[in-house]
């Protein structure tokens, strides 16, 4: 009976999965900028980008369950943003310096393309990536933020959407970054357990360069006199896109989204959460993550 047992308990490690190696930092180098990043995982690269105000960890949670099917994640801090460099100036946070970082992870993985997952700026540097290097976006998936294309209708047309834009244009002012705070900016975050790392991650991060991505690429201006950053030459999209958005999103409205079938060239599928707010991956975080994995799984 004994050596059964023995030889029961050496087939069960045999055939145990191994443990899955923790989530590791990297940097990749967009010129003479710095891009922090951390990775987990093995398989086809998914590359993920936060929004304001946010940092890397805000996708630990589609992390681990892309990387248990099979997926290897390269999540960034976004340039201005906890560990990555901070440069001076509102130009350095113009949208091909955006892109331009991307690209270097992507490379610095060794990968010539990967799909790319952005949330709130996130998702404008993704769309803004599939628009300028095709060559780099295997598969798109979008949180919050509308196409190019809705969110100018919306800003020239909605007066929802143009009331709920003030805070950006706030922010676009000299000197906005004065009434910000690492705790201040903390404030959205539920999880008692992530808070004190979101505050220290803002601690390390410079404040103008938030809202220099404000200043660099919003658009300016109201309703029909609204005047945005120089478009995209061609702001088509050739690859699957999955667009997910909280309907109580008090910064981007749902509406948004409507027509964005006419700018893309392949499926296009969009998934709207009536209970989430802006912050979406968090508010129906078990869905939102089961969705994208599904969702790319079959697009694999």
């Amino acid at each position: 009976m004994r050596i059964f047992a023995a030889a029961l308990a050496a087939a069960v490690l045999l055939t145990a999965p191994a443990a899955r190696a923790a989530p590791q930092d990297r940097y990749a180098a967009n010129g003479d900028v710095k891009i922090h990043y951390v990775v987990d995982g093995k398989g086809p690269l998914v590359v993920l980008i936060h929004g304001f105000p946010d940092y890397w960890a805000t996708w630990k949670p589609l992390m681990a369950e892309l990387a248990k099917a099979g997926y290897r994640t390269a999540a960034l801090d976004t340039r201005g943003y906890n560990l990555s460099d901070k440069p001076q100036g509102v130009a350095a946070y113009a949208m091909p310096n955006l892109i331009g970082d991307v690209a270097a992870v992507i490379a610095a993985e060794g990968q010539k393309h990967a799909t790319v997952i952005g949330h709130d700026w996130g998702a404008a540097i993704a769309w803004q990536t599939t628009f300028a290097r095709p060559d780099l976006v295997d598969r798109l998936v979008i949180l919050s933020v509308p196409h190019p294309a809705g969110m100018a209708r919306e800003l020239a047309t909605n007066p929802d959407q143009q009331k709920n834009s003030q805070y950006a244009r706030n922010f676009q002012k000299e000197g906005s970054e004065k009434a910000l705070t690492a705790e201040g900016l903390a404030g959205w975050v539920k999880d008692p357990k992530e808070k004190p790392g979101y505050v220290e991650a803002f601690r390390r991060s410079d404040f103008a360069a938030m809202m220099n991505y404000y200043r660099a690429n919003y658009p300016r201006g109201t309703g029909a006199d609204a005047q945005a950053p120089a478009a995209a030459p061609d702001p088509r999209v050739k690859v699957p896109v999955l667009v997910l958005h909280g309907m109580k999103d008090t910064a981007l409205n749902a509406a948004g989204h409507a027509g964005t079938w006419n700018h893309v060239d392949a499926d296009t599928t969009i998934v709207m959460f009536p209970e989430a707010g802006h912050f979406v991956q968090h508010d129906a975080e078990a869905q939102v993550n089961r969705t994208i994995k599904d969702w790319l799984n079959a697009h694999r």
